[in-house]
């Protein structure tokens, strides 16, 4: 990770951290980190024009898997970055990595990725990634 940890990462969306996101242990619950990235997710998916392709070709996104690894607990008062950016490639899906940092600490507070499937949802079953969305994620992808 480069020293600027956002660096390598297209998509940033601010984020303040609510009182009521922290759980009976004083620190923010670790679902509310799924989304932070949903954030971040639906960035990314605005900024690759996925919502109009998905009106013209009928085909959308669908999260099939997901993780995160939790490096910091965030507490309230603060200010999250969740970011993402695109790895890697495939014929009928695409990897989304995601990082979520805390402005207070000026740390990494967690990571994560999604794996992103290309869905008609017409038909309900997956389908290839339309040339015109392969040539977007192509353009902004890490190379992972």
């Amino acid at each position: 990770m480069s020293p600027d940890p956002l660096q390598d990462y297209p998509v940033q969306v601010e984020i303040p951290v609510a009182w009521g996101e922290m759980d009976a242990f004083g620190h923010v619950n670790n679902v509310v980190y799924f989304r932070y990235f949903e954030s971040a997710r639906i960035a990314c998916f605005e900024r690759l024009g996925y919502p109009g392709l998905t009106e013209t070709t009928g085909l959308g996104p669908i999260l099939a898997s997901t993780d995160c690894r939790f490096r910091l607990p965030l507490t309230y008062p603060d200010t999250v970055v969740a970011a993402a950016r695109i790895g890697a490639i495939g014929t009928d899906d695409f990897l989304m990595q995601y990082l979520v940092l805390s402005r207070r600490h000026g740390r990494v507070a967690a990571e994560g990725s999604g794996r992103i499937v290309s869905y008609d949802y017409g038909k309900q079953c997956k389908s290839p990634l339309p040339p015109e969305l392969r040539a977007r994620l192509e353009a902004v992808a890490c190379g992972d």
